[in-house]
């Protein structure tokens, strides 16, 4: 089918691979419609290079920055497009039709949300590459509500930094939830699965994405974690605790470096810990003063915006 194609990326100091992201955008077999940069008043040229690349830019406050509420308004600024294609700056497109690929999904009428394979980055240390090649397998799979007994909450799973939506059945739900820390793509994506939607995992259409985090940036970001289920119970109600899978993926990242990087292990071990209190804690969030919630935060900005100061009785 011909589909009307937007491709939407935020940004803020995209930095050393920002040139080579725009030209793979633009040696794509499908070309996008439209072209959007959101960009959070990035101070080196991100927004200029977007620009000379053909991208329309749209500037705006990084206090004002949310990964909900800024994808939303993306959304309604590609108004006239059928299908919403969605990248972060870091994550390349690995071939020429990746995106052909993954709008492909989009045949099959059930399916309102569709999102694509990750791979290493060519300079990925163990831990990040294994993180990518256990949540992105290299066969593709269609879920439904019907797959919750047998994936639990790894039925909504996918991710932003890759993906596309059917852009009238994001807006059927709601759109993307204008005020969480984190987790806008799993947030509706369980909303679609629940109207009766279908998600997509097409492992063809590939992109390179990953990250080499720090313990600390892993302590903030399962804390946050650890906040946006503490703020969204329907979604374990609905699907299953996160608990059960985080054991998988800990075996699996065990069995990953015995085989290729065995000194890393007493690192991995003691980040297991690391992040399991830190998701723990997110958890019990409301009991953490706002300033100690913005030293363990990866997401900083979210304490200190007008929708959190709102509800800041509750929290």
């Amino acid at each position: 089918m011909n589909y009307r194609v937007g491709l939407i990326v935020p940004t803020l100091n995209a930095g050393r691979r920002w040139k080579d992201w725009l030209e793979q955008a633009n040696r794509q077999s499908l070309i996008p419609a439209r072209k959007l940069v959101i960009d959070s008043s990035s101070d080196d040229r991100t927004p200029e290079l977007a620009r000379a690349h053909g991208f329309e830019v749209i500037s705006i406050a990084r206090r004002d920055f949310n990964h909900g509420d800024t994808r939303q308004k993306a959304s309604d600024l590609l108004g006239d497009c059928d299908i919403l294609v969605y990248l972060t700056q870091d994550a390349l497109l690995a071939t020429p039709d990746a995106v052909s690929r993954l709008v492909a999904a989009f045949d099959d009428p059930e399916v309102a949300l569709a999102y694509g394979r990750q791979l290493p980055h060519e300079d990925a240390g163990p831990i990040g590459a294994h993180a990518r090649l256990f949540n992105y397998p290299a066969i593709g799979m269609k879920k439904t509500l019907a797959d919750i007994p047998r994936l639990g909450i790894k039925t909504a799973f996918c991710s932003n930094s890759f993906s596309a939506y059917r852009r009238s059945d994001l807006l059927a739900v709601g759109g993307f939830a204008s005020n969480v820390i984190f987790g806008e793509d799993a947030h509706a994506a369980t909303r679609l699965l629940l109207s009766g939607k279908a998600i997509q995992y097409v492992a063809e259409a590939e992109v390179n994405h990953s990250h080499d985090y720090s313990m600390l940036e892993d302590f903030r970001r399962y804390f946050d974690i650890g906040v946006f289920y503490a703020r969204e119970p329907w979604i374990i109600d609905a699907l299953g605790t996160a608990e059960g899978e985080g054991f998988r993926f800990m075996k699996s990242e065990i069995y990953y470096l015995l085989k290729n990087a065995p000194w890393l292990l007493p690192s991995a071990l003691a980040r297991v810990a690391l992040k399991y209190t830190a998701y723990q804690l997110g958890k019990r969030e409301k009991r953490i003063s706002q300033g100690r919630k913005l030293r363990l935060s990866m997401n900083r900005a979210f304490w200190t915006t007008d929708q959190y100061r709102d509800e800041g009785e509750d929290h």
